[in-house]
């Protein structure tokens, strides 16, 4: 029997009103400096990424605008959403002469921001060392096991560096790529206020520097007169807004007050773009839209170690009691993406629903399914637990959740709400420190060992379900020690598929996005990532 479209859709992963819009983006003929840029982003907890309460996309982002990494992924409206390539930002070449060897040579003539204490001074090997020996030794820096490959790094000369790691890793350089992890800092900025958490801290050798900062309203980029790629950047002032309320953000773009949609990652939340798009039309005609699915992917957690979830077959009928088709209609207009535990979005790496093997069944919605399950596992009136919980700002999550507190009931599973401050909540729960399952999302990385590894592999930080499983820690070492991609591939769609029958968090869906920007952005391309700054850097506005 012929499947119908929509039917396809849901058995691969996608589900959907209408097709995923395909980039096409026309470039301008030839690069216009100067404007100002205007943008809605958040207010960072404080400007040093090493020190505890640095694990925020708020900081991350206003880094891709101001500090640089050894290298980077490229950006630009040829790159498909969702697919990552290297190439170089501070460092303009790399070997690897063996498995745990990785020497960088770096560019010369790169300062520096022009500023009080680093005054313009040259970027040198020495400040790629200490950074990644601030990045693993600062007290409570919550990313730290990112680089616990790293064994040593020596400034070779002025403009080489050597690494050496404990063991293969196949996914280092994509960890130097990524925009969460090693922004070159320096050691005289750091000296001279204590730490690097005040705005005047905030110095890198980036396409932009910081000007100015508003507490709770916002901040000042400049263009970086020095920056080491040649006529870059083409736009001279970012003006970024902080503003917390969804009426008012809404009202603003509207307005033409932002360049870029509101939300991460410029984007505007489904149910608000189906509000406002009509309006759009008449008010800002110019506007241009991409869709794609995003990597910022809700799970359930469970302590795995404790009864009741340490019984697969309660897992498997949590994951049978969720009506993620449901909660896709419901909070976000009929579009969403079943992830299983690589998100979609991931395009080189995922592994649809529909391709898990014996583990796709477990992600279709069967409450009668699940009440059997219980019923075996010795719970046939169901029991009671604690989600723990925090809202992120965001009305889809707390909707979505709702919807699973009901699905849990009706199967039995009474599950109280335990609601916590943002702050305490990832100081607790992101981590694993709670009774009985926790709900939400996830860090978008850009590569799957971090969903995998870092969420799986025994005593890891981020191992939030505590999952002690042997089978799967030696499968998870082997894909790291895996260099030929085709088989590192493989590798990581069985881990998938063992992970399916597992259940050892149930994921639900990801949204789509629409990406939205002013017409008179040129050069630029949406992609998935907090890199604001790598995808702006090319852009030029032409008004």
């Amino acid at each position: 029997m012929a499947l119908s479209r929509r039917e396809l859709l849901i058995a691969g992963g996608l589900a959907t009103t209408g097709a995923v819009i395909v980039p096409s983006i026309v470039r301008a003929q030839a690069p216009k400096r100067g404007g100002t840029l205007n943008l809605r982003l958040w207010d960072p907890p404080h400007f040093d990424l090493h020190a505890a309460g640095g694990l925020s996309y708020k900081l991350h982002i206003p880094m891709t605008f101001t500090h640089s990494r050894l290298v980077r992924h490229r950006t630009g409206p040829s790159v498909t959403p969702g697919t990552f390539q290297f190439e170089p930002d501070l460092a303009e070449s790399w070997t690897q002469p063996n498995e745990n060897t990785y020497i960088f040579k770096l560019r010369r003539g790169v300062r520096w921001h022009n500023k009080p204490p680093a005054n313009g001074r040259e970027f040198v090997a020495d400040d790629v060392v200490y950074t990644i020996s601030r990045f693993q030794t600062t007290k409570g820096h919550a990313n730290a096991h990112m680089l616990k490959a790293v064994e040593k790094v020596e400034a070779v000369d002025k403009y080489t560096v050597k690494f050496t790691l404990k063991e293969p890793s196949a996914w280092f350089l994509d960890t130097l790529a990524s925009p969460m992890v090693v922004g070159m800092v320096n050691k005289e900025t750091s000296e001279k206020f204590g730490d690097l958490k005040k705005p005047e801290s905030f110095i890198g050798t980036g396409p932009w520097m910081f000007d100015s900062y508003r507490p709770n309203q916002g901040y000042t980029l400049v263009r970086n007169p020095n920056y080491f790629m040649p006529g870059l950047p083409h736009i001279d002032r970012i003006e970024v807004f902080v503003d917390e309320d969804n009426a008012s953000r809404t009202a603003s773009f509207m307005a033409g007050k932002y360049d870029l949609g509101w939300e991460f990652p410029g984007q505007i939340n489904r149910t608000d773009w189906v509000q406002i798009k009509d309006n759009l039309k008449t008010k800002r005609p110019n506007l241009k839209t991409v869709e794609f699915p995003a990597n910022v992917m809700s799970h359930i957690s469970m302590r795995t170690d404790q009864k009741p979830f340490s019984d697969v077959r309660v897992r498997q009928a949590i994951s049978h009691a969720i009506d993620r088709q449901g909660i896709i209609e419901a909070v976000a207009e009929g579009v969403g993406v079943f992830n299983a535990a690589v998100p979609n979005a991931l395009k080189d790496w995922s592994v649809q629903v529909n391709q898990l093997g014996e583990g796709a069944k477990y992600f279709k919605y069967d409450p009668a399914e699940a009440k059997r399950l219980l019923a075996a596992a010795g719970y046939p009136s169901g029991f009671q637990g604690t989600v723990c919980f925090t809202t992120y700002g965001s009305t889809v999550l707390v909707d979505s959740t709702q919807i699973i507190l009901k699905n849990l009931k009706d199967v039995g599973i009474d599950a109280k709400l335990d609601t916590k401050e943002y702050g305490a909540y990832i100081t607790s729960c992101f981590y694993g420190k709670f009774d009985s399952m926790t709900y939400g999302p996830q860090t978008p990385f850009l590569e799957p060992d971090s969903f995998l590894y870092g969420q799986y592999y025994p005593d890891e930080p981020r191992n939030q379900s505590h999952i002690k499983d042997p089978v799967l820690a030696d499968m998870l070492v082997r894909q790291r020690r895996t260099f030929d991609v085709p088989k590192r591939k493989e590798q990581i769609a069985e881990i998938q598929r063992y992970l399916a029958k597992q259940q050892y968090y149930v994921t639900t869906n990801s949204g789509v996005y629409v990406a939205v920007w002013d017409g008179a952005l040129q050069n630029y391309g949406p992609n998935i990532g907090y890199d604001y700054g790598g995808r702006l850097m090319a852009a030029w506005l032409n008004r």
